[in-house]
């Protein structure tokens, strides 16, 4: 809080306390009228004919942080309220509330809040306060305590309905300062002074913390994809600079050839690697192919083989009798 507003506040305190101590003189001043000047006299023999006894029932004490609203036949006596220490009253005509001037603090229970984007939310705070003013939280409301709790409830639901998802879960500060000033502000003509407000959970919906979830997973993995993009991206650009240096000169690419079989026999001392040409992968694939088309050829041969075979005894036969004829004639 700044300077300009606990000033404020000050003046606030201040003015409301002049108010309601100017009024009690005032009343007290004014006529009780006969009867009651008949009842403080009667109570004042009372007390003079009962001494001492009737120092038990007169002589009140209250603590340091504690003060008594005194009043007489139903009026607030001059002088605000009293202690701490001794104070004396009249018996059958005095009468008192004692008022705890400490700082008080309480929960405000879950409130299920509709937030600005019609999302449903559970939000729970806490609220400290104190009474600045002990007559005129007497005299002003019926329970203070009750009503400025009843009050953060509203104030909790009103302020935060005006705010979006985001800005609940962001800017939880400034919620916290304006409920705080808000309770404040309503709260002086009852004597309450609301020096904090926090927002202590948040709770969303299962389904809807899954989605989120969700949301920022795809998110990261998207960010991570992206990353490992523009690394590959950098790298191959890394290893053509480098092939084109190593292109340039046979030795260096010898070189780096002997490192990476130092690198790998360093790594794993069992294992043997026998270095292949690409060239000899190519000859060999090409080799593999022939052969496959020789197979083939031959498969075919075979199937043809006996009618060659019947066509070729069928000649041989005609062969021998052409001859068996001529020898004949001869």
């Amino acid at each position: 809080m700044t300077s300009s507003q606990k000033q404020g506040n000050g003046a606030a305190e201040a003015k409301y306390v002049s108010k309601y101590e100017d009024e009690g003189a005032r009343s007290s001043e004014a006529e009780c009228g006969c009867m009651g000047y008949v009842l403080i006299m009667i109570s004042y023999l009372i007390v003079i004919c009962t001494f001492p006894l009737s120092l038990c029932a007169c002589i009140k004490v209250v603590q340091e942080y504690e003060r008594a609203v005194m009043f007489r036949l139903g009026r607030i006596l001059s002088g605000g309220a009293k202690g701490p220490g001794l104070f004396f009253i009249l018996p059958c005509v005095d009468d008192y509330k004692i008022v705890d001037m400490r700082t008080i603090s309480f929960d405000v229970p879950p409130q299920e809040i509709l937030t600005k984007d019609s999302v449903t939310v559970a939000v729970d705070a806490v609220v400290y306060y104190r009474v600045f003013n002990a007559t005129i939280s007497v005299t002003n409301v019926e329970d203070a305590n009750r009503s400025t709790r009843l009050l953060a409830q509203t104030t909790l639901r009103n302020v935060l309905g005006t705010k979006n998802l985001s800005q609940v879960l962001i800017e939880r500060e400034e919620i916290s300062q304006s409920m705080q000033l808000s309770l404040d502000e309503a709260t002086d003509p009852w004597g309450i002074k609301v020096e904090r407000v926090e927002i202590k959970d948040v709770r969303l919906p299962v389904q809807l913390q899954r989605a989120m979830a969700a949301e920022a997973e795809a998110s990261r993995e998207a960010k991570a994809k992206v990353i490992a993009a523009e690394g590959e991206q950098a790298s191959a650009r890394a290893l053509k600079e480098a092939a084109d240096v190593m292109s340039s000169s046979s030795s260096a690419l010898q070189l780096r050839y002997l490192q990476t079989l130092n690198t790998i026999a360093a790594e794993k001392n069992s294992t043997i690697i026998f270095p292949l040409p690409l060239e000899f992968l190519s000859y060999a694939k090409n080799k593999q192919t022939l052969d496959m088309l020789s197979n083939n050829n031959a498969t075919k041969t075979i199937s043809t083989a006996p009618q060659n075979i019947e066509q070729n005894t069928e000649c041989y036969k005609y062969q021998l009798i052409r001859v068996v004829i001529i020898q004949g004639v001869t």
